[in-house]
């Protein structure tokens, strides 16, 4: 068997009003802004990167900030309007292109790079990896940030050659692409906190018999299921709490559902959402 190595590598941090991870009803309009708001309302969470080493090689899903953020008049800059509601903390030797070193990597070491989605904290290193050989973002999420330069900036990938991939296949009732053709790895829609926002399955080889297909399908291959955005942490799952900042929120609901029901699914080893504070960086093996 193939032992698949998926790397959870936190690339600093973002801090935002607590209503941004988590809606509530309770909450007055624009909380996520943080506008008129306590400080005690701001929380600071991780933004994550993941590895994955498999016998296609080695993938890497988003890239998290990038150096600019590193003095206040650099961050302004570089979030522009966005600076008042999220602001980047990047310590020395946490960039993307810092981590990959630190393991022997060069970006164009890397066989592939996926972007779940193109907001600031997701797309902001896309700069650093630039020398990948591929890297893809979903076309529906492409096609929203040409159009809204509220919630995208595109100046984080000028200069890199980012391509679309339009789906190619399907997980349960969800149209999904499959970069490899053999399932190892495979970004699934859900959308609803952005138009293209797609979460990720990661595949080993090891099954469970006779799982029902639910919301995943017939592969009975165990996995590691990376929600995105989809869910921030614990109380997106455990209280059914989308974003603050959706496009759709009908859908941010369905495909919270859907990741909480892939989440409980026997197959699934884990969970984890990009900006969950609980969630320890570092290596997780599948086989």
């Amino acid at each position: 068997m193939t032992e698949v190595q998926l790397t959870i590598l936190h690339t600093g941090t973002v801090l935002v009003d607590q209503a941004l991870p988590y809606h509530r009803d309770t909450d007055p309009p624009l909380a996520w802004t943080h506008l008129l708001r306590p400080q005690s309302a701001l929380v600071d969470i991780p933004v994550s990167c993941y590895l994955i080493e498999n016998q296609h090689g080695l993938t890497l899903i988003d890239t998290g900030w990038h150096t600019d953020n590193r003095t206040r008049w650099g961050q302004m800059k570089n979030l522009r309007h966005q600076y008042p509601v999220n602001k980047a903390n990047l310590p020395a030797g946490q960039a993307i292109h810092e981590q990959l070193e630190e393991r022997g990597i060069r970006p164009h070491d890397l066989d592939l790079v996926l972007m779940s989605h193109l907001y600031c904290d997701h797309a902001d290193g896309l700069r650093l990896v630039k020398e990948a050989p591929r890297i893809l973002v979903s076309e529906a999420e492409f096609r929203a940030a040409q159009k809204d330069r509220i919630r995208y900036l595109p100046h984080q990938w000028k200069g890199v050659n980012l391509q679309t991939y339009t789906w190619n296949s399907r997980v349960g009732e969800r149209q999904a692409y499959d970069p490899y053709g053999d399932g190892s790895v495979v970004m699934v829609s859900a959308p609803g906190h952005s138009p293209g926002l797609t979460a990720t399955l990661v595949r080993g080889t090891d099954t469970v018999p006779n799982a029902e297909p639910g919301v995943i399908g017939n592969d009975l291959r165990k996995y590691i299921l990376l929600t995105s955005n989809v869910g921030f942490g614990r109380p997106s799952f455990e209280e059914r709490l989308r974003p603050g900042v959706v496009t759709d929120a009908k859908a941010a609901f369905s495909s919270l559902d859907w990741a909480c029901a892939a989440g409980a699914d026997p197959r699934c080893i884990a969970m984890y959402a990009n900006h969950d504070p609980e969630v320890e960086a570092g290596t997780r093996s599948l086989v």
